[in-house]
């Protein structure tokens, strides 16, 4: 595996300029969890070099010793230049985001301020697991609302889940993901503004994580949630962490609708104290400056995409896989393998290759494992065999 010829400081594709070697010098999670004969394709990492823009800045903090506590506008401001020139969107006021630790933490802190505890919090399954832990530890319940057999939201689906999770007067959320994670989906304009629509109609708030949301397929188009009518009630999390691979520098946005703004302004400001300032610096430059850098990833990706679709009607035809548009993520349906309900324990034990078990993603993920594309073509290709040789 060694062998594997991938690794050019002078490849325009990020994502084979590191050689495996070098990877595994990381001590990240992706890279110390499983042993070396492991492929590791499970957890959202990239296998690239940091972008020069982010690395440029963090080095010149460090060296003037600009290491204390975060301030300024300074992030918020790239992220709506940055929403501006790639979505078309001036819907991102500075004064009405908040800087949060994390997209995670933020979207905690924002169901704070709109639900209590044992109100109920509708997600789309499959969905990422943390909806279910963070959900379910702050002591709020979780109603499913499944996505239709194409992957997209289900809207009958979706009012009937509302219906539940506001019966007896409660209040509610909607955690939506966008783009949708594990499935890659791209939700729509007219998708989301039927989404508005429905909140409405329930009094429903939406939550809207878009951390993917630069990662989306040259050919597609992201459509912010707060862009769309009918949703100034809304809220969005953002971050450049997914995007540039940045999860280790902590910092992320809260952003808030129009209609939003007073409750995003009762966030305790202790909930500020949790960014890196290392982490908005990096999120700052990746935004303002790193534009290059992810159109090439994004055409790598692009381009894994449809690696996997060809390697997967070789080596593994029977496992169903409908591409997505965003995120570098690829949800596998291997039900027809006859592996069992998590078949990423199979193919981790039989074949070496890690991927991320479908079973916590809620209804829908049993069978089912999550790949991360995010990688070389030459170890995507020979994850694939791998997993091939083991069914």
């Amino acid at each position: 595996m060694e062998q594997i010829p991938h690794g050019s400081s002078d490849d325009p594709n990020p994502l084979r300029r590191l050689t495996l070697e070098q990877l595994r010098r990381r001590t990240s999670v992706k890279w110390r969890e499983h042993p070396d004969d492991v492929l590791p394709l499970w957890v959202a990492e990239m296998d690239v070099p940091l972008a020069e823009p982010v690395a440029r800045a963090l080095t010149e903090a460090v060296a003037i010793g600009d290491t204390g506590y975060p301030a300024g506008t300074a992030y918020p401001e790239a992220l709506a230049a940055f929403a501006s020139e790639r979505w078309g969107w001036d819907g991102i006021a500075v004064d009405r985001t908040r800087l949060v630790p994390d997209v995670m933490l933020g979207i905690v802190e924002v169901l704070k301020l709109i639900t209590a505890p044992g109100d109920a919090v509708v997600v789309n399954c499959p969905v990422y697991n943390p909806f279910y832990l963070f959900v379910s530890h702050m002591e709020r319940r979780v109603v499913e609302a499944p996505l239709d057999d194409r992957a997209r939201i289900d809207h009958a689906a979706l009012e009937e889940a509302f219906r539940r999770a506001v019966a007896g007067g409660r209040r509610a959320a909607y955690l939506l993901c966008s783009p949708h994670n594990p499935t890659g989906t791209v939700h729509t304009a007219a998708e989301l503004a039927a989404v508005a629509e429905l909140a409405a109609r329930y009094g429903v708030r939406v939550v809207a994580d878009e951390i993917h949301a630069p990662l989306v397929s040259r050919s597609a188009r992201f459509v912010p949630y707060l862009s769309v009518p009918g949703a100034g009630s809304g809220f969005s999390l953002m971050s450049a962490s997914k995007a540039w691979n940045l999860a280790g520098l902590k910092a992320a946005l809260a952003v808030a609708g129009p209609d939003a703004a007073d409750d995003l302004a009762a966030m305790p400001p202790e909930v500020g104290h949790g960014p890196s300032h290392l982490g908005v610096i990096a999120h700052t430059a990746a935004l303002r400056d790193g534009g290059e850098w992810l159109d090439a990833v994004l055409d790598g990706i692009d381009d894994n995409r449809e690696l996997l679709v060809d390697l997967l009607a070789t080596h593994l035809p029977s496992v169903r896989h409908l591409p997505g548009e965003g995120t570098y993520l690829a949800w596998l349906d291997c039900r027809a393998l006859g592996v069992g309900d998590d078949p990423a324990a199979h193919f981790l034990d039989r074949a070496r290759v890690a991927l991320h078990p479908g079973p916590p993603f809620g209804t829908g993920g049993a069978g089912h494992a999550r790949l991360n594309l995010a990688t070389s073509p030459e170890v995507l290709t020979e994850a694939v065999r791998r997993m091939a040789g083991a069914v």
